[in-house]
Parts: C-alpha cells; structure tokens; sequence
C-alpha cells in the first residue's frame, strides 16, 4: 500500500544534494519542460517572478494571473513563453472566470504553483466576512485547484505547489473561529493559520489525487529579501521583532542571513521539476530537500506535525467546501 504523508510520515530528508544556499538555476539545470503549460500566481514579483522566469527559460508557457495586469506586463516583459489574465484572489468570482478561460483553451495543466500570498496586513475580510489572509493565502488556492481540476487530471502528469511558510508555526488551524469573530485579531495568527491551512490542503490532496497521477506539495522558500511580502507593515513591527534599527535600517545579522530571490524561489522550482519526488507526495519542502518533523517553534526549519494531521487535513476539507461553497469531488 503506497504511503501518505498523513502525520508527516514521510518527512525526511531524501538526498537531494542541495541545500539553502541552492538557486533556481541549480535546480533546473538539465531539465526541459518544453510542451509544459504551467499557472503561477503571483508570477510578476518576488519569488514568483523567479518561478516564472525559471520555468519559461527551461520551456515551459506560463500563464500569470495578476490583480494588476499593466504591472504584470511591464515585470515580465522581457520574458518569452508567457501569457498574463487577469485574477485577484480576493474575489472568488474573478477566480472562477480565470479558470473558466483557460479550461475552455482545452489544455492539460501539467503546474500549478499556488504562490501568490499576504502578510502583515491589518484586518480585512472579503465579500463572504472570511479574513484576509486566510481568503488569499488559502482558499483562493482550493478554489483555484478545485477548478482547474480538470485541466490537471487532462495532464496525465501534474503537480499542484503550495508556497506555505515557516510562518506555519505561528498557529495551528482554528476550527471554532477562523475569522476573528470571538477572539482578538492578530496578524501573525491570522498568517500562521492560513499557511498551516496550505500545508493541510497539500497532504489531502495528495492523498486524494496522487491516483489520477496528481501530485501534491507544500513548501518554505525561506526568509527572503527583496520581496513585497511587508509592504504593508509599520516599521515598528520590524523594530519589535528585532530586524530594523531606530531608523529603519535592516541590521546586518538580519540581512546576512536572508536569501537572495533566486535562492527564495529554487524550493518551488525544485518541487515543480525535481525527478525525486515522482513517487513521493504530501510533504512539505525546503531548502530544495524535504523537511523534518519539529513542534519546536523557535527552530528555524522544520515542520510542525499539527500542519500535516490525518483528521485535521480531512475535517479542513470539508470546511473549505463549506467557506466557499464548492464542492471539490477528485473524481
């Protein structure tokens, strides 16, 4: 009986060969996607922007779905192979013509990297009253798997990445109140939710699709610089939590141990490409490697088994069907 990564039971390193200070031109090397159609959202900044770039060059077309489509355009503009539409993951409605379109293109989606994310941000809910962060860094990506179902199963072949965090370990997922209804709002609880709520979705997904040849990730890029990840943070937070001086400046310590985009971005590509993990699905990656275990928060890597649990992935299924109102049958 083939195993699942149910309660991180496959969370062990398998000998990649790579390591934190790995690229996305490491990883790619020697490998050509060309006849592969691949979605990245978020693709025009960041690490997406390096995801997309990276995929395109070995091959692959892209298509980047973008709330801002002009800016879109102008940060891909010297890269071939690629197709922007216009989504915001804010709204389900956008996210369903997004899919809609390219179903009715009629080709297989071989890569969904669900990379698009927020953080820092105050209390915001969307149209439903469901928490900003939990809305975007979540169940846009359910529903945007949910309905491009079709599309990955046609592939013969396919992999569906989660960029989760080690923002993770921040929180557990809160059954009783996901939206701050009865408890005081706090923006990292809301971020630590919605990241173990990705890496929940990646183990049932996995487990309920690996028999349509669908496979199912979830990953920490690292902590990174250069991104647009906290633009909307004050300074103080960064001052409290040790990262910026009085006068806004990033210490050094801090910026030493970041990762460059390029780095940031090679555990996607690694996940999205990487012959290793043909028979293995379910896991949460970093580093271009697949995790530990670890409940110890103020460890730097590592996974949390509550983000990987049997019954907590099953009864958030039923959850995301319910908050969005989409039936997600793997059928």
């Amino acid at each position: 009986m083939e195993q699942t990564n149910y309660n991180g039971a496959l969370q062990h390193s398998i000998g990649s060969g790579f390591n934190a200070t790995s690229t996305t031109s490491d990883v790619i090397k020697g490998i050509d996607l060309t006849g592969k159609i691949a979605i990245v959202t978020g693709g025009n900044t960041g690490i997406g922007l390096e995801t997309t770039k990276t995929l395109a060059a070995a091959g692959a077309t892209v298509i980047v779905p973008a709330r801002d489509t002009a800016k879109a355009k102008k940060n891909l503009a010297s890269v071939v192979n690629v197709e922007i539409e216009p989504m915001d993951l804010m709204d389900p409605a956008s996210i369903d013509a997004f899919a809609e379109k390219f179903l009715a293109s009629g080709r297989p989606l071989h890569l969904l990297i669900n990379n698009a994310g927020i953080m820092w941000v105050p209390l915001r809910k969307d149209s439903r009253g469901i928490e900003s962060q939990l809305a975007t860094n979540y169940l846009a990506q359910f529903q945007l798997t949910a309905r491009l179902w079709h599309a990955l199963k046609k592939a013969g072949g396919a992999r569906v990445i989660n960029v989760s965090s080690h923002g993770h370990q921040f929180a557990p997922f809160n059954f009783e109140d996901p939206n701050f209804l009865n408890r005081e709002y706090e923006t990292l609880q809301a971020y630590g939710q919605s990241k173990t709520a990705t890496n929940l979705f990646a183990v049932e997904l996995d487990n309920l699709a690996k028999d349509y040849n669908v496979r199912a990730y979830s990953l920490h890029p690292g902590s990174i610089g250069g991104t647009e990840l906290g633009r909307e943070a004050p300074l103080e937070l960064f001052q409290n939590m040790g990262f910026c001086d009085a006068e806004g400046n990033l210490l050094p310590e801090v910026a030493a141990s970041l990762k460059t985009i390029p780095q940031g971005a090679a555990t996607t590509v690694w996940c999205a490409t990487s012959a290793l993990l043909n028979n293995i699905g379910g896991v949460y990656c970093e580093d271009a490697d697949v995790a530990e275990l670890t409940a110890d928060s103020s460890m730097p890597t590592g996974v949390n088994p509550y983000s990987l649990g049997k019954a907590n992935a099953k009864r958030l299924w039923a959850l995301s069907e319910e908050m969005t109102g989409i039936t997600f049958r793997i059928i």
